[in-house]
């Protein structure tokens, strides 16, 4: 019996696979860049002729939209075809969120630009060192208001953050769920949208009653400020107290630790930066108010360093007086209302600054 063999096969040989390589289907980093390039010269181009064609100039704004909008559908587009629809949806949105920071940006940028330029000729040592009595024309300074507005603004302070923060303690660690706190949050939430000159008037209203119409004094704008303070402390300062985990506060109790000492060195120290950085927002926001500070403490061109008798010049009235009340020649008065407001932005700046160092050091430090 026979047997029979299969002949022999060949050794297949498999074909190199080549290995998947990890940038395979995506835009390499300069992509975009480039495309934002592109945009830009393409609509440069685009409003050069329109401009050489028509009697208008090259329109700066018309080329930053084209260029954003000639953009995003670039980037989509060509995302979509290298990496896929999901990937060029989320560049469209990527860049749309970028565009609408840039946008944002814009004022601010521009406020700051224009007040650094004409501010900086006002700079001099007399203009930061001397005050405006007997000074008519040239000459003169802010010094005067610079004092009011530290001593108003820090009196306003003092007035309103230890109100706010105990306000908001009481919200956090004590009202929960009781009609009293339901109360307090909805008058809280109704005077963070007063006008700064309801303020002023209630603030001007409560010492005439005392003193007489006609009355102006330092410690009226500290009060009229103070109004407006309160509710952003209250309200920033309530958010930063919810955010403190409650397992450190079962294990504070847990230790047999009162409540009032627990909130004292657990929870304020643990919330401390920011609540700072509230305490900061909300001085931010009234140091530049006008109108009650008009009403309540007014104009002097003299040095008051008494919060308690006669009128108190600040910066930002400083500014609308000079503005407004132009003497001979103008342009020196136009000067002194810019330099008041770079010395204002200048000091808010500083402010802030000084807000971060110390919620940096007095923050709770996390050990390993």
């Amino acid at each position: 019996m026979s047997t029979i063999t299969a002949p022999p096969q060949a050794p297949q040989t498999e074909a190199p696979v080549e290995a998947p390589r990890l940038t395979s289907g995506h835009l390499p980093r300069w992509a975009p860049w480039v495309l934002l390039a592109g945009s830009a010269v393409i609509s440069a181009i685009l409003f050069g002729i329109l401009a050489m064609a028509g009697d208008g100039g090259f329109s700066i704004a018309g080329w930053a939209v084209v260029t954003g909008l000639l953009y995003l559908v670039l980037v989509t587009v060509i995302s979509t075809l290298v990496e896929g629809r999901r990937k060029g949806v989320d560049r469209l949105v990527t860049g749309i969120v970028v565009i609408a920071f840039a946008i944002a940006m814009v004022p601010l940028v521009s406020v700051a630009w224009t007040v650094l330029t004409n501010g900086v000729a006002a700079m001099s040592a007399e203009f930061l060192s001397s005050s405006m009595r007997n000074v008519v024309g040239e000459g003169g300074g802010i010094l005067h208001a610079i004092v009011g507005t530290l001593l108003i603004t820090l009196a306003a302070a003092v007035i309103s953050i230890p109100i706010g923060i105990f306000t908001a303690i009481y919200l956090v660690e004590y009202g929960a769920g009781k009609r009293l706190a339901q109360g307090i949050t909805f008058l809280v939430d109704v005077m963070t949208g007063i006008p700064s000159i309801v303020a002023g008037l209630f603030a001007y209203a409560l010492f005439a009653l005392f003193f007489g119409p006609g009355i102006r004094m330092g410690i009226m704008g500290s009060v009229a400020l103070a109004v407006l303070m309160i509710p952003v402390v209250v309200r920033s300062s309530e958010e930063m107290l919810r955010l403190v985990p409650n397992e450190l506060r079962e294990a504070s109790y847990a230790l047999g630790v009162p409540k009032w000492l627990t909130i004292s060195k657990v929870v304020l120290p643990t919330s401390i930066a920011g609540i700072t950085t509230g305490v900061m927002l909300s001085i931010s926001r009234v140091i530049g108010e006008t109108a009650p500070l008009l009403l309540t403490a007014g104009v002097t061109a003299s040095m008051n360093y008494n919060l308690f008798e006669g009128r108190m010049m600040t910066l930002p009235v400083f500014a609308y007086s000079s503005y407004m009340n132009q003497g001979i020649p103008a342009s020196a008065y136009i000067e002194r209302a810019w330099g008041a407001a770079l010395v204002l932005i200048v000091i808010v700046m500083l402010l802030n600054l000084i807000a971060r160092v110390v919620a940096k050091v007095f923050s709770p430090k996390l050990g390993r």
